[in-house]
């Protein structure tokens, strides 16, 4: 079972550096790991739907960050923004629970990124998302 207590960071992961905005600070924390790649989230009652379970849109929401996140690293830290973000949700997961993130690269084109990825609770597949991601330039 992926349950933590609260206050634990995940075994294998740190605090994740890369800034993602006072949204996403207002989330909760998010865990990276930096040698292997990939992200960690953990449920809080806060993030619950009215059946207890993990809120649909707090799942679109870590998937964007995931996602997002991963086409930034692959950018070598230039900024990008969600241009199209496509989600099944496939299960849930409850407050405690830990859930793993992560996400591939599939194409970058001088305007335009294409990403994959997925969300997991210990082997259970929770989400599966794509989407297109905008190179930001600077002006």
């Amino acid at each position: 079972m992926s349950r933590l207590l609260p206050s634990a960071t995940p075994e294998g992961y740190e605090p994740c550096p890369m800034p993602d905005g006072e949204f996403g600070q207002s989330l909760g924390p998010l865990y990276w790991r930096r040698d292997r790649g990939g992200f960690a989230f953990r449920v809080e009652a806060r993030h619950r739907n009215y059946n207890g379970n993990i809120h649909g849109g707090m799942l679109m929401t870590l998937a964007d960050k995931v996602l997002g996140l991963t086409v930034v690293q692959a950018l070598d830290g230039q900024p990008a923004a969600t241009v199209s973000l496509n989600c099944d949700m496939i299960s849930s997961a409850h407050p405690g629970d830990l859930i793993e993130g992560v996400a591939q690269v599939n194409r970058v084109t001088s305007s335009i990124v294409f990403v994959q990825g997925t969300l997991r609770c210990g082997e259970r597949l929770i989400l599966s998302a794509s989407g297109l991601w905008k190179r930001i330039r600077a002006r």
